[in-house]
């Protein structure tokens, strides 16, 4: 969720105009945050499942694309993407004023001069598929992420954080609060703010936020969102800023609260930290800007696993790392260090045609990676239009360097390698990571197997790649930030050479 920017179109304004007539075609431009370095993987679906170009943003990490309002349920459906909000307005080149004061003046008077109309529409669609899809979802699968979610901050969270070589920060703040500006990383502890799953909130917002908890569940039918049509319910909001650059007057938070004040006074909405109806984004990255309204309440990245290790991979970072591959049908494909199955989990749910094998040395992450399977296949048990009876994927404990695979049986392989930080250590994969090149260049079919592998320790990798030159060529660096750490995914493909030749150098 950091700062959002350039989009190539937006909505205009339609008038006040009621809700969306029976096969009236409403346009939206969606934003979606996608796992940074993976914005062309993310392109390519968008343009493969929607049939829209996208542009990606300037601010890595994002892109933007044009859709039907009636496309919303596919969009959701997309793999690659972690977030997805409805464009209000795009501006590639705001003049911020020099002092803070007047900059965020203008930040107020902006809200009234934006077109609100169509992407609160938008907005509207989007709740109306949601309610149905999630009355079932609420009281499974949510409630057991949130029992699993890792304690650690394990590089499933945080993974879409920026580098840091500009300033940066970010707010989420309602209208009116007074809190301490913030700046780097550590936005989401500041005291006084909610953080983003609502563990705590602003004294200022206790009101507002017990005058209107009886009807926190429901969602309004309002045109344009406005109070005041009789039957319409006041909407409860929070503003979220995302700020990145360094020229700026003003922070995150302070934006964040004077925006939230003029949306509060334009719409008469509560403002609601926690439980809130609309999310409004502000994201300021440099002199552009973007404001937007959230269609997503939890990234989709939580969409397959239940059971967290220390290192559980996101999902939709998976996706892009299977999609370098090119899987194609009957492929088998095999993750060595599966931990717990993010990979082959995401490989079996999307590329059903191939066969998908998982393994790991550690037998609490094959436990684990168990669990996840049988929870996906409980959940496509339940699921009305399902007549699926199983996921083409093996889970097995094993040991990396001596596989029980056949030379040559393997079409790709795809894993996330020890980073050294939370598992494993930097000393260790001198050694692991010249045994592993080895043990997978053995098990990949000559000269069509490839091979995507994730590390953050890159030197290393760089030195044991140059001892298996003989066995593997890089054919592609993608940089990636997860959990804060600036890694890198690696394509290499299987030479003709056959790997047992120079097993007498080890």
């Amino acid at each position: 969720r950091s700062g959002m920017a350039e989009a190539t179109v937006s909505p205009e304004a339609g008038g006040d105009s009621g809700p969306v007539e029976e096969g009236a075609e409403l346009a939206a431009v969606i934003g979606a945050t996608v796992p940074t370095g993976f914005e062309l993987t993310a392109a390519a679906e968008v343009q493969e499942k929607l049939g829209s170009v996208s542009s990606v943003s300037r601010d890595r990490g994002k892109i933007y694309f044009e859709v039907p309002a009636r496309s919303l349920p596919q969009v959701h459906r997309l793999r690659s993407v972690d977030n997805l909000f409805v464009v209000v307005q795009e501006f590639s080149d705001y003049q911020f004023k020099d002092s803070k004061e007047d900059a965020l003046k203008d930040l107020e008077d902006l809200v009234k001069k934006l077109p609100w109309t169509d992407p609160l529409k938008v907005w509207e669609l989007n709740n109306s598929l949601k309610k149905k899809k999630t009355k079932r979802k609420k009281h499974g699968v949510q409630s057991t992420v949130s029992k699993e979610k890792p304690g650690d901050g394990g590089e499933e969270e945080g993974s879409d954080q920026k580098d840091g070589s500009q300033q940066e920060d970010s707010a989420e703040n309602a209208a009116g609060v007074d809190v301490e500006p913030m700046s780097g990383h550590d936005t989401e502890k500041t005291q006084g703010l909610a953080s983003q799953n609502g563990k705590e909130e602003d004294n200022g917002q206790t009101d507002a936020r017990e005058e209107s908890q009886a009807g926190s569940g429901s969602k309004i039918t309002a045109g344009d969102g406005r109070a005041g049509e009789g039957e319409a319910k006041v909407l409860k909001f929070r503003v979220t800023c995302n700020r990145a650059g360094d020229k700026h007057s003003f922070t995150s938070n302070e934006a964040a609260r004077d925006f939230g004040g003029a949306v509060q006074e334009h719409f008469q909405w509560k403002a609601d930290m926690t439980n809130f109806d609309v999310e409004v984004l502000l994201n300021i990255h440099n002199n552009e800007v973007v404001v937007g309204i959230a269609l997503t309440e939890e990234s989709l990245h939580r969409r397959n696993i239940t059971h967290f290790g220390p290192t559980t991979l996101r999902s939709t970072l998976a996706y892009g790392m299977l999609r370098l591959c090119d899987p194609q049908p009957t492929d088998i494909i095999v993750d060595p260090m599966c931990g717990t199955g993010a990979i082959p989990i995401e490989g079996a749910t999307e590329w059903p045609s191939c066969y998908h094998i998982a393994g790991d040395n550690n037998p609490q992450a094959v436990k684990r990676a168990a669990n996840n399977i049988c929870s996906l296949l409980k959940k496509n048990e339940n699921k009305e239009s399902s007549s699926s009876l199983g996921i083409p994927l093996d889970i097995i404990q094993w040991d990396i360097c001596n596989l029980p695979l056949r030379t040559g049986a393997v079409d790709i392989i795809v894993t996330d390698m020890p980073f050294g930080k939370r598992m494993g250590s930097k000393k260790k994969n001198w050694d692991l990571y010249p045994a592993c090149l080895m043990e997978m260049g053995r098990i990949c079919t000559p000269g069509t197997g490839r091979a995507v592998l994730l590390t953050q320790d890159k030197k290393c990798f760089a030195k044991a790649l140059s001892r298996m030159g003989h066995i593997w060529r890089k054919a592609q660096t993608v940089w990636v930030n997860v959990g804060g750490l600036h890694a890198a995914v690696y394509l290499l493909r299987r030479t003709w050479e056959r790997a047992e030749e120079k097993r007498s150098f080890w």
